[in-house]
């Protein structure tokens, strides 16, 4: 089956491509949209320009195309750039979010593809073992939910970071893959990568209980190096 990734850069969406190799599916391109809204409805948007380097890092194709942000005129954005392609199906990392979920399917079934959701409504536990045991480098690159604090952006997800995602989860009823826009992430590296990403220069933004990590400037390196 030919595909094209939703790819915002974050751990969802990293993950899904995994699993498109998995499963033999060929993937003619990472479709990413750049939303001109901080608040967009349907994509993701922190540290979003950091997709050209993911995906050089893989190797596969990058479609990008901008969007106003308008809730709603983003599904035609979404379109708009999977019109072109050749494939069968569009494949998204839509976990729990039915309105994402939903505009997906609506665009592929005008489109005569299949929509596609490996992950929606996995257990979010056993999801982020999976993704953690697979030797995926994830960092949490925004945190916006009671428990949270400043300490937590730039560090890696891991087992230590899970089990306290689980505390914060019984304390203040985080969703633990942060479908609930508790958290943003990014992955630095993946199986799939033939290059991993080194951060150069990055800032911490905090305001009040919430704060994400602004990232200046980051590079390609080869595998093995020392970070």
């Amino acid at each position: 089956m030919k595909v094209a990734v939703l790819f915002s850069g974050g751990k969802d969406s990293s993950y899904v491509i995994q699993w498109c190799i998995d499963q033999s599916y060929t993937i003619k391109a990472l479709v990413s949209i750049f939303s001109m809204r901080p608040d967009s409805y349907m994509f993701h948007v922190p540290n979003i320009g950091l997709t050209r380097l993911q995906a050089e890092a893989t190797g596969f194709i990058h479609i990008v195309r901008y969007s106003s942000g308008i809730k709603e005129e983003e599904v035609k954005d979404l379109e708009a750039a999977v019109r072109p392609l050749d494939i069968d199906g569009i494949v998204s990392g839509a976990v729990a979010s039915e309105y994402q979920r939903s505009r997906v399917a609506l665009v592929s079934d005008k489109l005569g593809l299949r929509s596609i959701n490996p992950l929606w409504h996995m257990d979010s536990l056993v999801y982020l073992k999976d993704i953690i045991n697979r030797n995926f480098n994830i960092i949490f690159t925004g945190v916006y939910a009671l428990g949270f604090n400043e300490n937590w952006l730039g560090r890696r997800l891991d087992d230590a970071a899970l089990k306290e995602l689980v505390e914060l989860n019984k304390n203040y009823g985080v969703d633990l893959s942060g479908e609930g826009g508790e958290y943003e992430t990014l992955v630095l590296d993946a199986p799939f990568f033939k290059r991993m990403i080194k951060i150069i220069k990055s800032e911490i933004i905090w305001e009040k209980d919430s704060g994400y990590l602004d990232i200046k400037h980051a590079e390609l390196m080869e595998k093995g190096k020392n970070l």
